[in-house]
Order: C-alpha cells, then structure tokens, then sequence
C-alpha cells in the first residue's frame, strides 16, 4: 500500500500558516518578523514548526548561523505564493459581485521614487485608500527584473519600472521620465572648483560608480564615458560612495535634491552628463478583471491629467 501524503488536504489552518511562513521569508529572520506578525519568537518557532510536521518537510534552518531555506523551503514558498495569488484572484472574482471595494493591491516599486516630485503614484495610493476603506495595500520595494517577474507570475498586481526592456508579457503605462544628474559631494575635490574649471577629461579620469542594474543605452553610454570603479545595486548605494568624497556618480535629481539643498553635494556639468530614463507602469497582458486594480489605474490616470 502507497505511503499517504502528508497534506490530504489545505485547510484554513493551513493557509494560515503558509501565510506566516511567506512573511517569515520575506523579513529574513524569526525575530524581523515579530514586529510585523505581532506575535513572540517563541510563537512564530512553534507555528514554523507545526507548519513542517504538517507537511512532512523541513522548511529552513535556523540557529546561530541564521536563517535560511532549504531546497524544499523554496520549493514550497513558491508553491505557496502561487496559491496565495490563486486565492486573491477568486476573492477579487467575488468582489465584483459587491459595491463595496474590497480585496488588495501588491504592488512593486523601484527604491527612491518618493521624492519626486510629480507624486502621481502617492495621489494615486491614497485615492485608492479614499474610495475602498477595505482595500489593503501591499507594496514591496525591490529591483525592476524582480518586479516584472513577479507581475508575471501573478504575485504583483502591478508594477512600477524603468522601461529598458518591455516583457512581450506585460503592458506598459508611461508615468513620466526621471531626469538624473551627475554627482560629487562637497568631500571631493571638485566640489569646489567651478565647471569650467573643471574639464571633461578630468571628469572620466575620475573615481566613478556605476549601477549593476539594467540600463538604458543612453544612460550605459554616459556610464561608459566614466571611470567607474565600484559598484552599486540601487540609488541609495550609489548615493553612499557618492557621500564619501571619493566618487562621483548619476542621481535622479529629485533624489540627489535634498543633498543639494543642505550644500552636501552639487551637479556636475549638468548640460553634458545628464540622461532620461522612462519610468512606467506594468501590468500582465490577458489578466482578469479586477476592480482593486482598475480604481487604482484610473487614480493613476486623472493624477496624470491633473
């Protein structure tokens, strides 16, 4: 006779649990997630442990080398997100049923979009919030592959991008361009030299940082034309090295404004080395109707119109 498996069936219990361990992952650690589950270290250990007997699996280790999933942990935290997704799809089939506006919204965003200044994705948010009092916003910060994949996938209802490369996937709604600068801070030796002082030889021959996210080939091309020699992930790590006077490096300017502003740093030859980079909305083609979603586009839109 066939080994029985050790989940017949998912239960609410269950889904309850398999929620748990996604925030679990997405914190990096039992103790991160206290804050944001509400409940003990202790709790959350004992809830990971019972959710593992209930599948039969070991989910992660855990202890002083710190957290981390095994094979099978990722294999069911992916599992698990596809079921999640499932569900809000049927709640969101549900809600249409209703007057009310209920249900979520996961959207992904870039890092260090909230100083510019158009602000159509913070007016767009809180429309949202004004017509749907039982609409949760989830909103998870991270890299624009990342983003694409997961409105792909289901997991994003929607997201915000620089369009690089458009997915055959995925549609695309321009919001606006982002104007970026390059940057020294008042720590380097330029800062003080005028730009005509300061000639464009100089300026390649200089310590640079460079992103090691995709790009725009306008924006690779003003790169190229540097000497960059660290790296960074986002704006912010740029910002860092920028920071300590021994590199210079592009900023949106929105960004870089408030650095500027307190004389921390200044724009360097800005007619010359400057590009635009499109940021827009993306959305999977061929995706259900969802009522959550379209409130939020069309918030998008009259901000956009405003």
């Amino acid at each position: 006779m066939s080994k029985k498996p050790p989940l017949s069936q998912v239960s609410d219990f269950d889904i309850r649990l398999l929620r748990l361990f996604k925030t679990v992952v997405e914190c990096g650690s039992f103790s991160a997630a206290e804050s944001v589950l509400g409940i003990s270290r202790s709790a959350i250990s004992l809830h990971m442990g019972d959710l593992e007997k209930r599948l039969g699996i070991c989910l992660c280790q855990r202890g002083r080398a710190g957290f981390a999933l095994t094979d099978e942990g990722r294999a069911v935290l992916h599992a698990s997100q596809t079921m999640l997704a499932a569900i809000e799809e049927f709640r969101t089939e549900v809600n249409q049923l209703h007057h009310q506006l209920r249900g979520e919204l996961n959207i992904g965003i870039i890092n260090n979009l909230v100083t510019q200044s158009h602000m159509h994705l913070t007016r767009a948010l809180k429309s949202l919030s004004a017509r749907g009092p039982g609409v949760r916003i989830n909103i998870s910060m991270t890299t624009p592959s990342e983003i694409e994949l997961g409105v792909q996938d289901g997991h994003l209802h929607v997201g915000v991008v620089p369009l690089i490369n458009p997915l055959s996937g995925l549609d695309y709604i321009q919001l606006y361009e982002e104007h970026s600068l390059l940057y020294c801070s008042r720590e380097h030796p330029f800062f003080a030299r005028t730009d005509m002082d300061i000639s464009e030889e100089e300026l390649c021959r200089a310590e640079a940082v460079a992103p090691n996210y995709r790009l725009t080939a306008e924006a690779m091309e003003r790169h190229h034309a540097l000497n960059c020699s660290a790296t960074a992930s986002d704006r912010e790590g740029i910002a860092f090295l920028i920071l300590t006077g021994g590199y210079i490096g592009f900023l949106p300017d929105h960004f870089a404004a408030g650095w500027v502003a307190q004389g921390v740093m200044r724009p360097l030859h800005p007619a010359r080395f400057c590009y635009d980079i499109p940021l827009n909305v993306a959305m999977r083609k061929g995706r259900r109707p969802n009522r959550v979603l379209e409130c939020f586009l069309q918030a998008l839109e009259d901000s956009r119109k405003a």
